[in-house]
């Protein structure tokens, strides 16, 4: 059994690491033609130029990082009541509300985009930082919800009924016992949401207008103007924190927790 989990893992490595092989090879290259196997020539400079202020990949990445940190934490504040109303109780229209949820997902971005396009040009936050933030909930906030909602029809509330009838208060509550039940799908939840923030293209361009220079906008940049050198150092930089985040949230995906149905047994 062990020798099959050790198997898959490697397979699974292999599927996620081989495609970027070719990106990584094309960052070093300087120049790589067929039918050369590899490059016959090695530079760091499409890294220098990548890591320089003049290429604008620094400050792209911190914009990046900033706008999915923030929409990551208004997709929690929000998916999480949401969630466990979805995944606790039962009420009229519950079905058409965890469609409307799921619509973003299924709905083409574009289409997405240019129909939102016209309600951020009148609350005049077309262009803004704070359009692009607000928007990308769009695609993220459902996944939260959905994430949560399943986190939440596992869960015991009695659990909570408990400890208030031993004299805790709401907050201690929510602090010793309902947020160490939920944490894991919280991370889970704020993994995927951050990582679906960070790989937005079509709703960055449509509301910020081509202003709001996000990582994916610079890399499409240099993507059709046929610099695969650069391109590749940029992609390196791109998928970084996906992988960092893969890595330091792994545990909690099999996560469980003692509030969670079932606790005391």
């Amino acid at each position: 059994m062990a020798h099959l989990r050790r198997m898959a893992a490697i397979v699974l490595i292999s599927w996620l690491v081989l495609p970027l092989v070719p990106l990584a090879i094309w960052s070093f290259a300087r120049g790589w033609t067929f039918p050369n196997l590899l490059p016959q020539n090695w530079t760091l400079q499409p890294w220098a130029f990548a890591l320089s202020p003049q290429s604008g990949v620094l400050h792209s990445l911190g914009l990046t990082t900033g706008i999915a940190l923030a929409a990551t934490a208004l997709s929690v504040l929000l998916g999480v009541p949401a969630g466990r109303a979805l995944g606790q109780y039962k009420f009229r229209g519950k079905t058409l509300i965890e469609l409307i949820i799921l619509a973003p997902i299924i709905m083409p971005g574009i289409a997405v985009a240019m129909g939102l396009q016209s309600v951020f040009i009148g609350l005049h936050l077309n262009n803004t930082v704070t359009g692009v933030v607000l928007v990308h909930l769009i695609p993220t906030l459902p996944y939260m919800v959905l994430v949560m909602s399943g986190i939440f029809a596992a869960y015991d509330p009695q659990v909570e009924d408990q400890a208030r009838s031993l004299g805790a208060s709401p907050g201690q509550v929510f602090r010793h016992i309902t947020l160490p039940a939920i944490l894991p799908g919280i991370i889970v939840g704020a993994m995927f949401t951050f990582l679906v923030s960070w790989s937005q293209y079509i709703l960055t361009l449509v509301i910020g207008g081509g202003r709001v220079q996000t990582l994916p906008l610079l890399l499409f940049q240099f993507a059709t103007s046929g610099r695969n050198d650069i391109t590749g150092a940029i992609g390196m930089i791109y998928i970084l924190p996906g992988v960092l985040i893969l890595i330091l949230t792994a545990r909690h995906l099999t996560g469980r927790s003692s509030a969670i149905t079932g606790f005391g047994q």
